[in-house]
């Protein structure tokens, strides 16, 4: 697999990581998203990481630099479904993953966007024809 999908409902972008993540998919992750979040001028981004088992630091960085990145884009960016045993790690490592919401899963996360940033507009989609 070479790219993760990015789904786009209304003003907001659902990424769901299926696999763990190696450095060349995460960068290119990375990349992906910034840049969708740039074309669709999405308001927030929801990282599913239910699936994903392992994560080290570099992982950890790539999830700092997306909501980093996003922010700066005006977009806020909540990761959803964190297993325990990721949680332990990213603090055994000192990752605060500063800037990143979390939420259980994708339920309660979608909640927190609109919370943050009001209610899912899934106009959006039919105003913008291209994507």
């Amino acid at each position: 697999m070479d790219k993760i999908p990015i789904l786009r409902m209304g003003q907001f972008l659902l990424v769901t990581i299926q696999i763990d993540l190696y450095d060349r998919l995460a960068l290119n992750l990375e990349t992906d998203l910034v840049s969708m979040v740039h074309k669709t001028g999405a308001r927030g981004v929801l990282i599913d990481i239910s699936a994903v088992s392992i994560v080290d630091s570099f992982m950890g960085r790539i999830l700092g630099n997306i909501a980093s990145m996003t922010r700066i884009l005006d977009a806020e960016t909540v990761v959803v479904g964190m297993q325990p045993a990721v949680a332990i790690t990213l603090i055994e490592l000192g990752l605060s993953l500063t800037g990143v919401h979390t939420a259980l899963d994708v339920e309660r996360g979608m909640a927190l966007l609109e919370t943050k940033l009001g209610p899912m507009d899934l106009m959006a989609d039919e105003d913008d024809n291209s994507e």
